[in-house]
């Protein structure tokens, strides 16, 4: 590839496809999974993920193949 974002047909790991717009500063919004804050703004609606749990949810589900 040349380093776009842009995937290609062949292309299947959708793991990262929607992701919440980064927050300019507080309040952030809560990470759904250890309460901690996150990247994403408060107002934001939808599951956000801090940053550690945002790896390791990606580590867990990467497409491996």
């Amino acid at each position: 590839m040349s380093g776009d974002d842009e995937q290609g047909p062949d292309d299947y790991c959708l793991i990262d496809a929607a992701r919440p717009p980064k927050a300019d500063g507080p309040p952030y919004a809560e990470c759904v999974l250890c309460r901690e804050p996150t990247e994403y703004p408060e107002s934001y609606k939808g599951v956000t993920l801090c940053p550690v749990c945002e790896w390791q949810e990606a580590q867990r589900t990467a497409c491996s193949g």
